[in-house]
């Protein structure tokens, strides 16, 4: 099956490329590009295992969580609150680990947090399977996990180019954003099966209780690879006060005109585009006709999307198709979720979910890899923080209004409405803003002079 899909990866590659530079008679092979080459460094690869655990932990925990909510409520103003507790923390949480990532070792502060998820994810289960929990246990423990999730991201975005050299920095972003992207199918995969399996007895497992418990071994695993790495970089402070350094990260982004423009493009992007998490349970059951299984198969469609967007990234190095593949990705991830929100036949709403995987986590890890370049290393950890608090805000804020809006109006027209506006702002900016026609031409590396304070 990996072969298969490598092939695939290797072969759309190259006629996407053929197609977009017709006048290139220097085409790469991609079929000799190394995908994994970030793997081979010691620290980066027990990283990425640490974090591909906890992603597939993290999106399997979202499914359940509004599946469950969902059962428990009839109510999808409740999922949207949940979901909303669990990504609410990006904005509360990353300016502060931001400012201690660059005062205090990164991976002290990824070891810490994988622990904090464990305890949350052993205690969450414990209380499901004795069966205490209630919506609102769920909407804190949501809050507290979303609080772990949001301190690790940061963290390790800014670990990342300090553990592998600059040649492979966007074979590394890539590979460490489908931990995030791509874990979208790892996780619901997982538990997908059980998710429809009832216990025989009030006294047995029913498929829930199992579906928390493996999401608790997900993070037991990620804990054990997080604490062998090695690496103990840090940043550099010019004070000792954190709003001081906070203050440094916010005037160093919004003194920055590339930045702002990258950032403020992306919250749009999350705001428009990736905020349909709370309302799956509706789609599943009401669109569709279909149960719990079918908010899984919704997920892990995004997750095929993202892994083969994550692949072929991670085997580009020609900035000008990189460039050009940014314009139509953001492009796609507008499109995608229009056939989503029109869609009342199940398989066309997977075929719909998986090119917004593709859209959604093509144009994520290229602006990662972006920030990361023009991010001097002594702020990194307040330049990510600051990002981080943008996008995950947008993200939380429209899951939830998104959420309370389903109990009155079909979520489809919203969803289908908010692509549409995205992809309309792309398309009118293309030739607009000098920032995003300079990327979507292959010249993001000399956007790096901009990050001078």
């Amino acid at each position: 099956m990996y072969c298969l899909f490598n092939k695939l990866v290797v072969w759309f590659g190259n006629t996407l490329r053929d197609l977009m530079d017709k006048k290139d008679n220097k085409i790469l092979n991609l079929s000799k590009v190394d995908y994994f080459a970030s793997l081979k460094y010691p620290d980066f690869f027990k990283m990425w295992m640490a974090s591909l655990f906890a992603g597939s932990s993290y999106w399997a925990l979202i499914v359940i969580r509004g599946w469950v909510v969902y059962q428990i409520s009839d109510s999808n103003m409740l999922v949207g609150l949940v979901t909303f507790a669990a990504m609410i923390p990006r904005v509360l949480v990353t300016p502060f680990v931001g400012y201690l990532s660059d005062k205090f070792q990164r991976r002290r502060i990824l070891q810490i947090m994988f622990l904090i998820n464990f305890i949350h994810n052993l205690g969450l289960s414990i209380l499901y399977f004795m069966d205490f929990i209630l919506p609102w246990h769920l909407i804190i423990l949501a809050f507290v996990q979303g609080s772990a999730r949001a301190a690790q991201m940061p963290s390790g975005q800014a670990l990342v180019p300090n553990i592998v050299p600059k040649e492979n920095l966007l074979n590394a972003v890539a590979l460490n954003m489908s931990t995030v992207h791509a874990t979208r199918l790892l996780g619901p995969l997982a538990i997908a099966p059980f998710l429809t399996l009832i216990g025989s007895s009030e006294s047995s497992f029913n498929g829930t209780d199992l579906a928390f418990f493996i999401c608790t071994g997900f993070y037991a695993l990620s804990l054990i690879f997080a604490l062998s790495i090695k690496n103990e970089s840090t940043g550099k402070m010019n004070s000792e006060s954190f709003f001081k350094n906070l203050a440094e990260g916010l005037k160093f982004v919004h003194s920055n005109k590339p930045f702002l423009v990258v950032i403020g493009i992306t919250t749009f992007h999350c705001m428009l585009t990736m905020s349909f998490e709370s309302v799956l349970p509706y789609f599943s059951v009401n669109k569709l006709g279909a149960e719990g299984g079918a908010v899984s198969y919704l997920m892990m469609c995004v997750g095929v999307g993202s892994l083969f967007a994550s692949l072929l990234l991670a085997g580009t190095a020609d900035e000008k198709f990189k460039g050009k593949l940014f314009y139509w990705f953001a492009v796609l991830s507008g499109v995608a979720p229009i056939f989503l929100g029109i869609s009342s036949n199940l398989y066309l709403s997977l075929l719909a979910t998986m090119f917004m995987g593709v859209g959604q986590a093509g144009f994520m890890i290229i602006v990662h890899t972006i920030i990361q370049i023009m991010s001097p290393d002594y702020v990194r950890g307040r330049i990510a923080g600051v990002y981080s608090m943008y996008v995950g805000g947008s993200m939380a804020l429209f899951n939830f209004i998104n959420g309370l809006s389903a109990d009155y109006i079909d979520p489809g027209y919203s969803i289908a409405i908010q692509g549409l506006v995205f992809a309309l702002i792309i398309i009118l900016s293309r030739n607009k803003n000098k920032v995003l026609s300079s990327i979507y031409s292959g010249d993001s590396n000399n956007l790096s002079s901009y990050s001078k304070l």
